[in-house]
């Protein structure tokens, strides 16, 4: 079990791409923090997930 914004997901073992595959997040315009540290985009697909990771996703939204 990992967390996502605080609520759980089931998503160890999968890369942080493969976990984004199953959400609805455009992949162009998030950043992802995992466990506190920043992770760039190039390791999205690289990056394992494990139990007890914490995932912070925020979306950059345009406007004015």
């Amino acid at each position: 079990m990992i967390k996502v914004n605080g609520i759980p997901v089931e998503a160890e073992g999968k890369t942080i791409l493969e976990y984004l595959e199953t959400t609805n997040y455009d992949k162009k315009r998030i950043a992802i923090e995992r466990n506190g540290e920043i992770v760039p985009k190039a390791l999205y697909e690289s990056t394992m997930l494990n139990d007890g990771d914490t995932l912070e996703v925020v979306s950059f939204v345009g406007g004015g």
